[in-house]
């Protein structure tokens, strides 16, 4: 059995970002304050700062008891390889990679592609990560929150009615898309709830845009055939806020699926969690798709306000316009952004949208959700 040796320089956590104080200052405090600021003054660092935490490992791999697999399923501290002969195992993941200095909430997600040893009771170690590509991915508590990772599409969910529809939520999803190089789907749902001429506008703005933009309902079927031949072949991710209709979609794609659905909240117009963690499901007529829990707000992770305008691509004809070559397109005269806004080439809404994103406005501050006019109030079974 041969077995392959590789170094690798890693970086850890650190414990403590610096060393402990001496535990008897207080005392001293009280019997001599002279000694005190002498104490303090004296306080040692490490000599080698924030070196002092990375490290040469050996990396063993052993090509008879590693095997190639894909999480499907991130669920506590267990995840679930479907490996390549179709045995799905239950992993934990090598303390090692748990050590490794990162911004995410967790190491591991939902479409990695890993290294698992394999036991014999069915159970499994990943020892490694393959590198990713195609992330969906939002800021949570100051950290990267990877919600599913190698996939080749984002199917964005957006409820017309119960709750509200959200432009603005919409052009975020589409930076995320274009961030972690995703191809988009808009998918503005319970069509069956408001008038389909009204929405020939928003449709018409996306999809000048290069969106495919689907009116769909799990309902009446509206969209659902040509839903499922995007999908086709594709590894998508569904996401959109709680309630908005993602798991009935699913459920009305490939009948049997069986996801969980629920109500709309009466008091509050909001969406209550149904599903509950992210997981990797394979489509009979071939390709993947991932149900997503309903987010509430998505903020862009680690994006400077520099970046932002190229998230928003029809600002390209217009930036050359610009009087300083550094314009933000937010206070600057002689703003050629601005200019097409106000000739209501460039929409107005999206132009908010900007706004928000790079002044690092939550979704929650900008205008209120839109209400569509015409819209139908009548209560119905969940979808």
């Amino acid at each position: 059995m041969s077995s392959k040796k590789k170094k690798i320089r890693v970086e850890f956590r650190r414990n403590r970002t610096k060393p402990p104080r001496d535990n008897t200052l207080t005392r001293q405090f009280d019997e001599n304050a002279a000694k005190v600021d002498a104490t303090t003054t004296g306080e040692r660092v490490r000599s080698k700062g924030d070196i002092s935490r990375h490290r040469t490992v050996t990396e063993v791999s052993d090509s008879s008891a590693n095997f190639p697999g894909r999480v499907i399923k991130v669920h506590g501290l267990f995840s679930y390889v479907e490996l390549d002969d179709g045995r799905v195992l239950r992993c934990t993941v090598r303390r090692l990679l748990k050590s490794l200095v990162t911004d995410e909430r967790s190491i591991v997600t939902t479409g990695d592609l890993v290294q698992v040893h394999a036991a014999p009771d069915g159970e499994g170690v990943i020892e490694r990560v393959e590198p990713r590509h195609g992330v969906l991915t939002r800021e949570s508590r100051r950290r990267e929150h990877v919600l599913v990772a190698n996939v080749d599409q984002v199917a964005i969910v957006i409820s017309l009615v119960q709750p509200a529809l959200k432009p603005h939520l919409i052009d975020r999803y589409l930076a995320s898309a274009i961030r972690g190089n995703l191809k988009p789907i808009l998918c503005l749902n319970k069509i069956d709830l408001a008038e389909a001429v009204l929405l020939q506008p928003l449709v018409g703005a996306y999809s000048q845009l290069g969106v495919p933009t689907l009116l769909t309902s799990a309902v009446n079927g509206d969209g659902i055939d040509q839903l499922r031949k995007m999908l086709q072949g594709q590894a998508t991710v569904f996401s959109g806020q709680s309630g908005v209709g993602k798991s009935s979609l699913l459920n009305a794609v490939q009948p049997g699926m069986g996801l969980r659905v629920r109500e709309v909240s009466d008091m509050t117009q909001k969406g209550q969690h149904t599903t509950t963690t992210a997981e990797l499901i394979r489509l009979e007529h071939g390709g993947w798709l991932v149900d997503t829990p309903g987010v509430r707000q998505l903020q862009l992770w680690d994006t400077r306000p520099e970046e932002v305008e190229g998230y928003f691509p029809e600002f390209a004809p217009f930036i050359s316009g610009c009087k300083f070559a550094d314009c933000s397109h937010t206070h600057e005269a002689g703003c050629g952004v601005k200019a097409g806004v106000r000739k209501r080439i460039l929409s107005e809404r999206r132009y908010i949208s900007y706004l928000g994103m790079f002044k690092g406005l939550e979704e929650s501050a900008l205008p209120a959700a839109t209400v569509l006019p015409g819209s139908k109030p009548a209560r119905r079974k969940p979808f």
